[in-house]
């Protein structure tokens, strides 16, 4: 397991019976998590709890506020800020474990810095890896169907006064199928694929089923000299090895990276977080 362990504004302090404590800067959240089946403590008498997303029988849930928390905060990673907000589904707009491919998609582009670098990011939420890569010294194309989304990575990319990223608003298949016609191409890949989607015009996204054909897809828009592919994925289940197939039948075999990823915990556990499958070419 690939371990995110440079945090100093983020950290996970403990976890039990299918929930994780928290600390994202100054504030302490309880949020859900799948992951936890352990049953140990009690999370909300270890510390002051700021926040707590309450599950719903009926599904969904909402957040429960303990003190007055600020309706959005930022922290920060290495020299990089980003925004944290409360939101549905439990989320904050940031997944910290993704940290340990911003410091192999850093290095990728780095290394390469003689070169001019272009990144298409996809099913990109709130642009960490966006602002990180554009950081890097990359021109970046960042795609979202989410309008809510797309905003709040526009407020990280300006809160690290990052101007070398194109925004979209687009379905990511769609947007991938245009490119082509077009014969636009890109140096590397980043995608983050959700488990289930639905488009505005009744099209579904199905992880199990659409992956493949989707990265197979995403081959016809690779440069002559591509640099990377990276995938994410957080749906339980898909293994490593799974996405480590995917790559290497769409790309060849050689030089592939594929891992757990996850958070380390205050009190010694580790977090598993998905898994993360890199192709370097």
């Amino acid at each position: 397991m690939k371990i995110a362990k440079d945090w100093k504004e983020y950290q996970v302090i403990s976890s039990s019976d299918g929930e994780k404590l928290e600390r994202w800067g100054k504030f302490v959240l309880i949020r859900p998590d799948p992951q936890v089946i352990w049953k140990t403590r009690d999370l909300e008498k270890m510390c002051k709890v700021d926040a707590v997303y309450r599950r719903s029988n009926s599904g969904g849930g909402q957040w429960q506020f303990n003190t007055s928390l600020p309706e959005q905060w930022t922290i920060s990673w290495n020299d990089i800020k980003f925004v944290v907000k409360p939101m549905g589904f439990k989320h904050t707009g940031l997944f910290p474990e993704q940290a340990v491919n911003w410091c192999d998609v850093m290095s990728l582009i780095q290394k390469n810095a003689k070169r001019k670098v272009k990144v298409l990011n996809l099913f990109a939420y709130s642009g960490a890896a966006s602002v990180v890569c554009a950081k890097a010294g990359a021109e970046v194309t960042h795609v979202d169907a989410s309008k809510g989304m797309v905003e709040l990575a526009k407020q990280n990319a300006k809160l690290n006064g990052i101007e070398n990223i194109r925004f979209l608003i687009d379905d990511c298949k769609k947007f991938i199928e245009r490119e082509i016609r077009r014969g636009n191409s890109y140096d590397a890949i980043i995608m983050d694929p959700p488990s289930y989607g639905r488009g505005g015009n009744g099209q579904t996204w199905k992880l199990e089923d659409d992956l493949f054909d989707f990265v197979n897809l995403c081959k016809k828009v690779l440069s002559e000299k591509p640099l990377f592919v990276l995938i994410s994925s957080y749906t339980t289940g898909l293994q490593p090895g799974v996405l480590n197939n995917i790559l290497s039948l769409c790309f060849g075999g050689k030089n592939i990276d594929a891992d757990e990823i996850g958070l380390p915990c205050e009190d010694g556990l580790v977090l598993p977080c998905g898994a993360r499958g890199l192709k370097i070419f």
